[in-house]
């Protein structure tokens, strides 16, 4: 009579296997890209192309290759939001001075004084 065969379990700690967060931890450390380009034709004419890029690694290797667009997005850094408010301020700033100088002196000292 034989007996059933096991399978390796996949989270042994024996040297031969690694993992999850060894695995995870080598591709954040060099950093994986998958790319794939999807074309739909009719007749030869291109009718749509999707170019999809992933690039999957830690901050450090996306700043060693010159991957840093969350720094400049206002929904994700504080600095930026803060460059976007300051910006907006000034064109504001700017639209107001305008807005006075075209109306002249007289009215916009009656609007400050509230009559």
């Amino acid at each position: 009579m034989s007996t059933p065969r096991r399978l390796p379990d996949p989270y042994s700690s024996d040297g031969g296997s690694a993992n999850l967060a060894d695995i995870l931890e080598r591709v954040l450390d060099k950093g994986i890209v998958i790319a794939g380009d999807i074309r739909i034709n009719l007749l030869d004419i291109e009718l749509l192309t999707i170019k999809l890029r992933l690039v999957i690694a830690s901050i450090d290797k996306a700043k060693e290759m010159g991957i840093d667009w969350w720094e400049d997005d206002p929904a994700l850094s504080v600095s930026a939001r803060g460059r976007q408010l300051s910006s907006e301020n000034e064109q504001l700033k700017a639209r107001i001075a305008e807005l006075e100088s075209a109306r002249g002196p007289e009215s916009v000292k009656e609007l400050r004084d509230g009559q």
